[in-house]
């Protein structure tokens, strides 16, 4: 079936080529073990994205409700608790657009590996490069994920973070702890 497919698309030849590259499980089962820790590395680059998205999508629902305030004029425009929400978001935007390059490259490694097992171009300097690629991507969008997290364990202005505590308790005058 695949032959009849092939042989309407190139010439017999080509099909034929193909084939006989292709047709060898134990250098298939080779290129397959020699993808494996760019597929176990993309499995980890997904997980630390979904941490990203996760502290993202909070940064985004606080920034919301923040402006659903200024809008309503129960907050100053001039908190510097936005601000600062606008600076962590952005710098997770910056962590997750690096990482999944990050992911598209390493990708294309694992693509390549295929590839080079079938075709006679040498493309061993192509997957260096691009594995390259993706170390260095995934360094930046680390370096912004850590960038982000030491923005957060800053709070901006006090008075933004005690406005969406409830109040203290009163004690009632001649009350006593116990």
């Amino acid at each position: 079936m695949i032959l009849d497919i092939l042989s309407g698309v190139a010439a017999p030849d080509v099909v034929h080529e193909i084939l006989s590259r292709t047709g060898s499980t134990p250098k298939v089962q080779q290129i397959v073990a020699l993808s494996l820790a760019p597929a176990f590395l993309l499995s980890g680059i997904g997980a630390i994205m979904n941490v990203m998205m996760s502290r993202m999508i909070w940064v985004a629902g606080r920034i919301e409700k923040i402006d659903e305030r200024i809008a309503d004029g129960r907050q100053d425009p001039d908190d510097p608790e936005h601000a600062w929400l606008m600076l962590r978001r952005r710098t997770i935007q910056h962590a997750v657009m690096a990482s999944t390059g990050s992911a598209a490259t390493i990708s294309v490694v694992i693509a390549l590996l295929f590839l080079s097992a079938y075709v006679e171009t040498r493309l061993g300097t192509v997957i260096v490069l691009a594995w390259v690629l993706t170390m260095l991507l995934l360094i930046v969008g680390l370096g912004f994920f850590f960038r982000e997290t030491r923005l957060a364990s800053r709070e901006p202005a006090r008075g933004a973070a005690v406005r969406d505590q409830p109040p203290p308790r009163q004690r009632r005058k001649g009350t006593t702890r116990q």
